[in-house]
């Protein structure tokens, strides 16, 4: 499926043009976490949402046509636009990640991994579901308002 043209123009990230290299090395870094994070769809202890988040930063630096792609797809374009609004994470999606993040808690306590290394699994996931849970829900009025 070819990749669509920008619909609209972005503002620059940068203040100065990005080297040939430099642009090619941001596009494979955008492919890649593309990549992870279509992975992490099917692959509970893989996170999805980080990975296309990245992408989106690495194309916005590399290649306009697959940033619009990431911004128009059905699935990613919401995530990416509503981080961009101040950060915030949909319920659902709060709810979706802390339920994978305990089934793999679960999945190592009982399973035959060292007990110190499931320890320290659960410790950063316990963490990342507390940054998680504080992130906002929805845009506030003030953001809101200076947006227009």
């Amino acid at each position: 499926m070819p990749l669509p043209r920008p619909s609209a123009p972005r503002p620059q990230v940068l203040a100065a043009p990005l080297s040939a290299l430099l642009r090619w090395v941001y596009l494979v870094l955008a492919l890649l976490f593309l990549m992870l994070g279509v992975i992490g769809i099917f692959l509970p202890v893989l996170p999805t949402t980080p990975f296309i988040l990245l992408s989106a930063w690495a194309a916005a630096r590399s290649s306009p046509r697959l940033l619009a792609w990431l911004e128009e797809h059905t699935a990613f374009g919401p995530m990416i636009r509503d981080w961009r609004r101040g950060g915030v994470v949909r319920r659902r999606a709060k709810w979706v990640a802390t339920g994978v993040m305990s089934a793999s808690g679960l999945y190592l306590l009982l399973s035959a991994h060292p007990r110190w290394a499931a320890g320290l699994a659960i410790t950063c996931m316990t963490a990342v579901a507390v940054w998680l849970w504080r992130r906002p829900e929805q845009q506030t009025d003030e953001a809101e308002a200076a947006e227009r």
